[in-house]
């Protein structure tokens, strides 16, 4: 029997899709016929297929050695390596190939993953951009083409080319997946919805399509549609993190708490059990300790890790030793750098920093929104860069050149954050600050900026980071803002002569433990209403109706409309008390509303996330309004709503201190954070490892 007849029933099998049969097969007839290339090669494909990947590559070898001249041979031994994560080992492989057949389309393609894989992405779009050369009717090589252009940063152009391949018959459905991303990384979330929605009509089972139809719909502000997208996901695949992660989280935005108790425990349970894919931002929502925040942000870097170590491997970036007396220059990154909360903490700080040091850069990775708040960040700013639309590669490269020391993430795991870029290691020392208000869990991160209120003792065991201290509290604000005055009570929905609670917490935040406090508070003040920002008719029912449930008449609910910063700032003149919400506190909402002199009552809690609202209220000089547990919140709360005097003393005093504490004082904030830096760059600088500091 020639060995073509041989191998014929063997590739047979492997094209019908069963790859386990023809495994058995083919080994039996290679006890038979040792030297036959071709049954070492198909040999190699089916447990390729089977998932034995090193197994693949040992006969894959052997039939390389048989057959030297075998352009097959090397391309499936080039997958079997890249099955391995061993893109070294594919790119030699498939070279050889190439070597063997100069132009072969699919060694081309398959030079341009193990390229891809290698982190070298130019590289990879020249090999894809070959092979569509040699093949451009190919929509498979148009999609590859495409989805590097995209990690590229040229999102134009890969919907351009995505567009191509859909166009043809043969296109597999994956092209409406990068489709829908390239129109999302353009901002364009509607479009983008509609290409997942198309990639789920072709592919009903994919619950890739439902979850990134869930995150446009959140994008377009669309919570209780979202919402529904993640379930849909949830449902098709029951082990998808991201899915259940977004989904609870969602819930909350929507205030959607009937029946959430389930997906928590779950939620929970996922995390717990080191299964990766939860948002660590959306899990500081949840009820739990920091221990498990920790956990679940370990993992989420762990896989940012794994993306990122070819990369920076390729990139074998060292950083000299800088000269004990030398310069310090300090970059910050943030996706806040525009009309946002992170520009409204620290502006102002920015302003006196850039006194105090010999070079800040601020790297915008928001577009530019036109805001007076950008133009003062900007004027703030040794150096301030637009990387808005720089890939995360790119983005470290500029931070390299600009011989950044110190690097400030001011974003860590919160929506628009930049880890791939920290995780490329483009500054010899990292630092985790301000708006996660937790622990990295990242090995790329040396130090997390906090105060000894926010991270007591207790807590310091979940943190990753060396731990930097400051003597006041860790979250700045800008006491250059001057609230407007409101119009009258009437005008706003508010009675007369009557108590006022607020609470413009985002509704994340408005949790069962939270509402149940409110409620507690209200019917105890019968001459009283809670005043929240106005989240949308069906979110504003359900807050009323929840409250309803526990005793509260819904006219006492109030729902102030979303408005400019300054308007916002004079709403605080009419409010007595700011409620807090637990665990997530206000944080930004918190400096707002003892800025604007509005009391702040919380509760401290036991994780970072609960404590930044006792941290202001701590070094304000208000302990007071630290409740010790929920018991002494809704008593303190009760007391003030009945005592006048009582009120208008704490107004009183909150002003006075507003004038002369050091939370709102900025050059004193710039100045303990300069010499903080100042002491992580002489630990480097003298060759020792990051150690807590203050």
């Amino acid at each position: 029997m020639q060995a073509t007849d041989r191998a014929a029933p063997i590739a047979q099998l492997l094209a019908s899709g069963r790859a386990a049969e023809a495994e058995i097969a083919v080994r039996a007839l290679r006890t038979r016929h040792p030297e036959d290339a071709e049954l070492a090669r198909l040999h190699g494909v089916a447990l390729l297929l089977t998932g034995r990947a090193a197994d693949a590559v040992a006969v894959l070898e052997r039939g390389a050695r048989l057959a030297p001249r075998s352009a097959a041979v090397f391309c499936n031994l080039a997958s079997a390596r890249l099955a391995l994560d061993d893109a070294a080992g594919a790119i030699a492989a498939v070279e050889q190939a190439l070597a063997l057949a100069p132009g072969y389309p699919p060694a081309l393609n398959l030079l341009g993953n193990a390229r891809r894989a290698a982190g070298d992405l130019d590289g990879a779009r020249a090999a894809y951009l070959e092979a569509l050369a040699a093949t451009p009717q190919t929509a498979g090589g148009a999609i590859n083409l495409a989805a590097i252009e995209l990690e590229l940063g040229a999102a134009a152009d890969a919907e351009m080319r995505a567009r191509g391949a859909l166009a043809s018959p043969e296109a597999p459905v994956d092209g409406w997946l990068l489709l829908g991303h390239a129109l999302a990384a353009q901002g364009r979330h509607a479009d983008a919805e509609a290409a997942y929605a198309e990639g789920a009509r072709r592919a009903p089972q994919d619950a890739r399509f439902a979850y990134q139809t869930g995150l446009m719909r959140d994008e377009q502000g669309r919570c209780e549609a979202a919402a529904a997208a993640y379930a849909t996901a949830l449902a098709l695949d029951p082990d998808d993190g991201r899915a259940l992660g977004q989904l609870v989280f969602t819930r909350r935005q929507c205030v959607d708490l009937a029946g959430l108790d389930a997906l928590t425990t779950r939620l929970h349970a996922h995390v717990a059990a080191g299964r990766g894919g939860v948002s660590p931002f959306a899990f500081l929502a949840e009820d739990g300790d920091a221990a498990a925040q920790l956990a679940c942000a370990r993992l989420e870097a762990a896989r940012v890790e794994a993306a990122a170590m070819a990369r920076r491997a390729r990139l074998g970036w060292q950083h000299a030793p800088r000269a004990v007396h030398a310069p310090l220059r300090v970059g910050f990154v943030a996706n806040g750098f525009h009309q946002h909360a992170t520009a409204m903490l620290t502006v102002a700080f920015f302003e006196a920093l850039r006194e105090l040091l010999p070079h800040i850069a601020l790297y915008a990775t928001s577009r530019d929104d036109g805001s007076a708040w950008r133009a003062r960040l900007a004027a703030a700013a040794h150096t301030f860069r637009d990387a808005s639309a720089q890939t995360a590669e790119a983005l470290a490269r500029t931070i390299r050149e600009d011989a950044i020391e110190i690097l400030i993430d001011l974003d860590g795991w919160c929506g628009g954050g930049r880890p791939q870029t920290f995780a490329l290691r483009p500054a010899p020392l990292q630092v985790n600050w301000l708006a996660y208000p937790g622990s990295s869990g990242a090995p790329w991160m040396d130090y997390l900026i906090a105060d000894r209120f926010v991270l007591p003792a207790a807590l310091r065991p979940h943190v990753s980071e060396a731990v930097a201290y400051l003597p006041r509290c860790y979250q700045p604000s800008d006491p250059t803002r001057v609230p407007v005055a409101p119009p009258p009570r009437t005008v706003l929905g508010l009675p007369d002569a009557t108590v006022v609670y607020a609470c413009f917490n985002n509704t994340f935040k408005l949790n069962n433990v939270t509402l149940a406090r409110f409620a507690a508070v209200l019917r105890a003040v019968p001459h009283s209403v809670l005043w929240l920002l106005d989240a949308g008719a069906p979110v504003n029912a359900r807050l009323r109706a929840i409250l309803a449930t526990a005793g509260v008449d819904p006219v006492r609910v109030v729902f102030a409309a979303r408005r400019a910063h300054a308007e916002y700032l004079g709403l605080y003149a009419h409010a007595d008390l700011f409620l807090d919400s637990h665990p997530y506190n206000a944080h930004t909402t918190a400096s707002d509303a003892l800025w604007a002199g509005c009391p702040v009552l919380t509760a401290p809690g036991a994780t970072f996330a609960a404590r930044v609202a006792g941290s202001l209220n701590h070094h304000l000089g208000l302990d007071a309004l630290n409740a010790a547990d929920d018991a002494a919140y809704v008593a303190t709360a009760i007391r003030l709503g009945h005592d006048a005097v009582a009120r208008t003393a704490l107004h009183a005093r909150l002003a006075g201190l507003r004038a002369s504490s050091p939370l709102f004082d900025m050059r004193g904030c710039a100045g303990d954070f300069a010499a903080l830096l100042q002491r992580m760059a002489q630990r480097h600088r003298a060759g020792l490892a990051a150690s807590d500091i203050g």
